[in-house]
């Protein structure tokens, strides 16, 4: 390895470092033989990626999780960012895939877990939909739907929007974020359920552009989860007997949720 090669090596490793002293002491090692200019030139720059790169992770978060951000509160959600910065950095050039693990780094903060133990669940729901945002686009092919009168349960599947996603809590987190984002229902609503402990299950996917967001009725998640597999939709409706797919058939079509179906490999 050439020593510029080195250098950005070095570069790399330290601003990934926890604490600012050994991130300087990084740098210097590798900087020193090249003498005291160099090295203060290179720690001056490690000291402006550090900060910038900080500054960066508050926002990136704040986009991706803004109803976290507004329960935190500015001082704790920035000093969260910062932390999860230094022990998950980016592993790929586009930040906007960083961040998913701060989910579980609010349930492994000491304090945060037994204060507020929604907050992870309110977290998931919220990289689902930063996540969803950016999934492959799906044209809806309304002609397949004819399958579900030509064929057999047994021989058909259902092709859901693509990187659909189910966030079981047990708390009412698609009330907590929708109040937040949208204003409805309102917050004392959402509060009063917080209150009462109501658990909710989450399903996310995109419509068109929209990320879209709502509760799961019964059984829903075990269905979803089912046809994700790949398997029939006879296989989907025996795991879960409490959906009434009557009801959940035209409104799923309808917002964009199921796009297509499809024959199921018998394999």
């Amino acid at each position: 390895m050439s020593g510029l090669a080195q250098q950005q090596a070095a570069l790399l490793r330290a601003l990934w470092q926890p604490r600012h002293a050994d991130a300087m002491e990084t740098i210097a090692e590798c900087v020193r033989p090249t003498g005291t200019g160099a090295q203060k030139h290179w720690e001056r720059g490690l000291q402006a990626y550090r900060s910038n790169g900080l500054l960066l992770a508050q926002r990136v978060l704040a986009a991706a999780y803004p109803v976290a951000a507004q329960l935190l509160g500015e001082e704790n959600f920035e000093a969260l960012a910062r932390r999860l910065w230094r022990q998950r950095p980016p592993e790929r050039g586009d930040l906007a895939q960083w961040g998913g693990a701060f989910a579980g780094l609010l349930a492994a903060t000491p304090g945060l877990a037994q204060e507020d133990p929604y907050l992870p669940d309110v977290a998931r729901t919220e990289w689902a939909l930063h996540t969803v945002a950016t999934a492959p686009d799906a044209t809806p092919d309304a002609a397949s739907l004819g399958l579900l009168v030509e064929c057999d349960p047994a021989e058909l599947t259902l092709v859901l929007s693509p990187e659909t996603q189910c966030v079981a809590s047990a708390w009412p987190v698609v009330s907590i974020v929708q109040a937040h984002r949208s204003a409805e229902p309102s917050l004392q609503e959402a509060g009063r359920l917080l209150r009462e402990q109501v658990s909710q299950t989450a399903v996310v996917w995109r419509q068109g552009l929209t990320p879209r967001l709502r509760v799961a009725q019964a059984g829903e998640a075990a269905f979803i989860a089912v046809l994700q597999q790949g398997r029939s939709l006879l296989q989907a409706l025996d795991a879960a007997p409490e959906l009434d797919f009557n009801t959940w058939l035209p409104a799923a079509v309808q917002d964009g949720l199921l796009v297509a179906c499809a024959r199921s490999d018998p394999h």
